[in-house]
């Protein structure tokens, strides 16, 4: 307590962004991301406490669950308590990274759940018979090539995406389950069906613990004096990888050499494109 009475400080960690969709222009929360600043989140201060802030429609529920599990291994290793605020979003996979906390907040306007899982795509077969394209296709292996957009589907490929889907649903059900024990208000059927809701149904339903933003909460717990210094992410996209590139040139830089700067040349304008849309359609099903 003669420590709390010299202004404690509790670091701030925001996580905003899709998760495991990024782009060369836009960067995206994966655990590769985010480990140096959790890292730092979680020793940078004697106070038993970290503040997450979440803003995100979900994505990959792996690195969602990569980055879950950091924090808790960090937060038992230090024995710190994680409180968690929602800022616009935090569902699905956002959600996923909130129930990291100990005790999870948002506003009044926050949006919260859609614990599932969705697989989205799109079918070329009419287009590219419009447009008098062969699809040729040579693969080992009878099942290598399912749910390819450009053929017809087939209900067995359908049935087991499902399965997958399925199984890593029960993952996310029972992560919630085991973190939110004895809050949980609701039944199976209208907790876990991927819907979402306000942060006032939230709470009632026990997916929160209240309704109020960091400053607030951590004023209420630490005192007026408590210092709330934001921890950076590592930086990346586009400007990342212009500080990587040489100093100086004999001839000028194209686009498409600023678009493959990096050392493995994996980024291009179409998996830009193609990143935006789905981050773009996440963020777009929570009227964002």
């Amino acid at each position: 307590m003669r420590f709390f009475s010299r202004n404690p400080v509790v670091p701030v960690l925001r996580l905003a962004g899709a998760i495991g969709m990024g782009s060369t222009l836009r960067s995206s929360l994966s655990l590769a991301g985010v480990a140096e600043a959790v890292e730092k989140a979680f020793t940078m201060s004697r106070t038993p406490a970290v503040a997450v802030v979440i803003n995100s429609p979900g994505g990959s529920p792996v690195q969602s669950s990569l980055m879950f599990r950091r924090m808790r291994q960090l937060a038992d290793e230090h024995e710190k308590k994680i409180y968690v605020f929602c800022e616009d979003v935090a569902a699905s996979g956002g959600y996923y990274l909130a129930v990291a906390g100990d005790e999870i907040y948002a506003d009044a306007s926050s949006i919260i759940g859609s614990i599932g899982v969705i697989s989205a795509s799109f079918g070329f077969v009419e287009a590219i018979e419009k447009l008098g394209v062969e699809r040729r296709v040579y693969a080992s292996g009878k099942n290598k090539s399912q749910l390819d957009p450009f053929k017809p589907e087939q209900p067995e490929d359908i049935e087991r995406l499902k399965e997958i889907q399925h199984d890593i649903h029960d993952v996310f059900i029972g992560v919630v389950k085991e973190r939110r024990a004895g809050r949980l208000n609701g039944l199976d059927d209208d907790l876990f069906t991927g819907a979402f809701w306000s942060a006032q149904k939230a709470h009632e339903l026990g997916l929160i613990d209240g309704i109020t933003d960091v400053r607030a909460k951590m004023r209420d717990v630490f005192g007026d004096k408590v210092k709330l210094p934001l921890v950076p992410l590592t930086k990346g996209g586009l400007l990342s990888r212009l500080k990587r590139l040489p100093a100086f040139s004999a001839e000028p830089l194209s686009l498409s050499q600023l678009l493959t700067a990096d050392s493995d040349n994996s980024f291009s304008i179409s998996e830009d494109i193609m990143s935006t849309v789905e981050r773009r359609s996440l963020w777009s099903r929570f009227g964002l």
